[in-house]
């Protein structure tokens, strides 16, 4: 289903990236009047109703990229020692100027170095410095201040994507594989994410940095287990060992700027999936 149209949508968006989130998101920018060009090595993937732009931000861009209202980066870290920072640069490079609106999506993953704590472990807020360990979150980090400097770009930080498509938890259960009960987890349901993003590129005044979680952080146990119980399969077994690690996040800053969530919980979300067709 497409996603609700926002107000006052962009006149042209320039998604770098344009992927499965792309697709849902830029539908909404379409269906308000907007025109959406979709940034991609390879344009033939782009879904009827975008404007296609081959590029490769590995190296520099032989013409300038059309001048667009907005943009929505959602890059995977990229290869190599200096990650984002050769990809934005060459975006910068070649656009005509800045757009009015930057959004570059990051995620949780920069809180990793808070995951071994015991319980009770702490409540991260937006406030929260991160606690980078592995290369790909140092990359993160870093492509979220460069796209800062380079755009002004307010930073959104989604915990783990579920949704249509996006099924390796329920591959897990019904392949009966280990998991780890006891680790805490944080989710967002695809189509709230597309929420966030529309949202952002429209608001009067949006907050420079956002965490994109549901409002039910809860142990994978839980949510297996719910899983096992839709699916009418045994749940699987623990991993050994089992300590429990893994972050707890706060969204009360997206619930405040968003309202109600379509899927609230990760039984909403999957229950969705299992129930019927991709909304």
């Amino acid at each position: 289903m497409t996603e609700p149209v926002p107000p006052r949508v962009p006149a042209r968006t320039l998604w770098v990236g344009c992927g499965r989130l792309g697709r849902r998101a830029g539908a909404a920018l379409v269906d308000g009047g907007g025109e959406v060009l979709a940034l991609r090595r390879d344009p033939h993937a782009v879904p009827r109703g975008f404007r296609p732009v081959a590029a490769d931000l590995s190296a520099p861009l032989e013409e300038s990229l059309p001048a667009c209202d907005a943009m929505v980066i959602t890059l995977p870290p990229p290869e190599g020692a200096d990650g984002y920072e050769t990809p934005l640069r060459h975006l910068a490079a070649a656009l005509p100027h800045r757009p009015a609106r930057t959004v570059f999506v990051s995620s949780t993953r920069v809180f990793e170095g808070y995951a071994q704590q015991a319980d009770p472990a702490p409540v991260l807020t937006e406030e929260d410095s991160p606690q980078p360990l592995t290369a790909r979150a140092r990359s993160l980090l870093r492509g979220e201040q460069v796209a800062a400097e380079l755009f002004g770009a307010i930073v959104v930080r989604p915990a783990g994507i579920y949704g249509p498509g996006r099924d390796r938890l329920l591959r897990t259960v019904r392949e009966g594989r280990p998991v780890a009960h006891r680790r805490r987890t944080n989710r967002i349901h695809e189509e709230d994410l597309a929420r966030v993003l529309l949202t952002l590129l429209v608001h009067p005044d949006p907050p420079p940095l956002l965490h994109a979680v549901d409002g039910a952080p809860v142990r994978l146990g839980e949510v297996v287990t719910h899983l096992a119980g839709r699916l009418a399969l045994p749940v699987p077994p623990a991993e050994e060992p089992d300590p429990g690690h893994g972050t707890v996040l706060d969204g009360s800053r997206m619930a405040a700027l968003l309202g109600a969530l379509v899927h609230p919980d990760f039984r909403s979300g999957y229950d969705a999936m299992l129930d019927g067709p991709a909304r």
